[in-house]
């Protein structure tokens, strides 16, 4: 029981940010699954939808519970929030230019890039929100 507790200790952040990150995936696909088919929303508005529903979901989540950023102070939010938004706009870019690249362009296997690029999307959104989004943590 003390090598697990010690592991909790060592690693919490990041088994909740997977655990969480896990639960916002299955937003993400659940809200897609949603508008697209019985709803009958296009494809990319599903898509859309489902990106916002998710990055919500992220942001509660990983602010009270993965980093701990416990100010509610309107700036605090609002600030957090944008920068959120803000770099998961961004890999999300990312992500589509990696793919653009490697498998339209390149026509590098899409299974693969998309692995390779999911893992650096996740890899980067840990570091922003660490060390960049949720500076005001445990306050």
């Amino acid at each position: 029981m003390a090598v697990l507790k010690k592991i909790w200790e060592t690693y919490k952040e990041l088994i909740l940010y997977v655990f969480f990150g896990g639960c916002t995936t299955l937003v993400n696909m659940i809200a897609y699954a949603v508008c697209y088919y019985p709803l009958g929303i296009s494809n990319l508005s599903s898509t859309l939808i489902a990106w916002a529903l998710g990055v919500a979901f992220a942001f509660v989540t990983n602010k009270l519970w993965v980093f701990e950023s416990k100010s509610m102070q309107r700036s605090v939010l609002l600030r957090e929030l944008g920068s959120f938004v803000g770099c998961r706009a961004a890999t999300g870019l990312l992500d589509v230019a990696i793919m653009y690249v490697c498998v339209d362009l390149l026509h590098w296997n899409g299974l693969l890039m998309k692995a390779v690029s999911n893992v650096l999307v996740i890899i980067l959104n840990f570091i922003a929100s660490k060390l960049v989004i949720f500076t005001n943590r445990k306050k």
